[in-house]
């Protein structure tokens, strides 16, 4: 008690020793600055590059290695707006966005279903079928694509959208179920036995009080799943043959092999074009990629 007493009264009379403050080690701080800018020069660099490149004609491509065009032409996106191969530029956006929203919504619902009931319905059987599902994530892709260009030749499927689409629909990503079950097991029991007194079923249960627990994980599987099948090129490559159905990541290619000439102009215009989309997708939801990956990885 006289020890506090003799400090307040220090601090009234205003005898008491202020407080060193702890001097900032500003060399640090302005090593890690230049740190930080050359790094985040080293990661943009490739974007600044991609647009300014889309202002150079095909020529200075290989006279102009330097970001500045010499000549800047805005003939790139003149000719990127016509179209390729007959096709116009806006309908490989739509196939593109067809491709993508489907797949992010047949993606979410798919495994939000399989994710419930690996985490919440107790059948025979379902250690072994989730032991044989965390297993496909050692199966390389590479294995897998002779026997499934068979399967869906026979059945007359090439050049349609159901092999690249069909597989979203069954829950085949173990990843994004194992995401969504994790955060499922933190979800109290309790919560379920409320729900079954007042005579819900597993439908309910997960539709009315699973469903808007897990908005945050499913925003992120939402996410990479739409970024991933924007950017998909091997999918549409292996199945897909006529330019009309092409997404944008095979309208790309198409401009590199026209009659053996390529266009790098137009290459780099559409580029650009195909990759605002995703870039502007990315600013708006990338808060949701942080909080749906910290949120899933808590383990009940």
């Amino acid at each position: 008690m006289s020890a506090t007493l003799q400090t307040t009264q220090a601090v009234v009379t205003g005898t008491a020793r202020p407080q060193r403050r702890v001097k900032r080690k500003t060399w640090k701080t302005a090593v890690w600055l230049v740190a930080m800018i050359v790094l985040a020069a080293v990661i943009l660099y490739p974007l600044v590059w991609l647009t300014l490149a889309t202002l150079k004609p095909s020529s200075e491509f290989g006279t102009n290695p330097g970001l500045i065009p010499e000549q800047p032409t805005w003939q790139n996106f003149v000719r990127v707006s016509e179209g390729i191969a007959g096709v116009p530029m806006w309908r490989f956006f739509w196939n593109t966005i067809v491709l993508s929203v489907v797949a992010t919504a047949a993606t979410v619902i798919s495994h939000a279903l399989a994710a419930y009931a690996f985490a919440r319905i107790r059948f025979k059987g379902s250690k072994i079928l989730f032991t044989c599902m965390i297993a496909t994530l050692l199966l390389p892709f590479h294995v897998v694509i002779i026997p499934q260009y068979i399967i869906f030749n026979n059945l007359n499927l090439i050049d349609t959208y159901v092999p690249i689409l069909i597989g979203k629909f069954l829950a085949t990503e173990a990843f994004f179920v194992f995401l969504i079950m994790q955060f499922i097991r933190s979800v109290p029991r309790e919560l379920d036995e409320a729900a079954r007194i007042d005579g819900a079923g597993h439908a309910r249960i997960f539709f009315s009080i699973m469903l808007p627990l897990i908005v945050p994980t499913l925003t992120t599987v939402a996410i990479f799943t739409f970024l991933g099948q924007w950017n998909d090129f091997f999918g549409p490559l292996l199945y897909l043959t006529s330019p009309e159905n092409y997404p944008l990541s095979m309208a790309l290619k198409m401009y590199n092999d026209q009659t053996s000439v390529s266009d790098y102009g137009a290459t780099t215009a559409a580029s650009f074009i195909a990759l605002v989309p995703v870039l502007l997708f990315f600013v708006i939801f990338q808060r949701f990629i942080i909080t749906g990956m910290s949120s899933g990885a808590v383990k009940g």
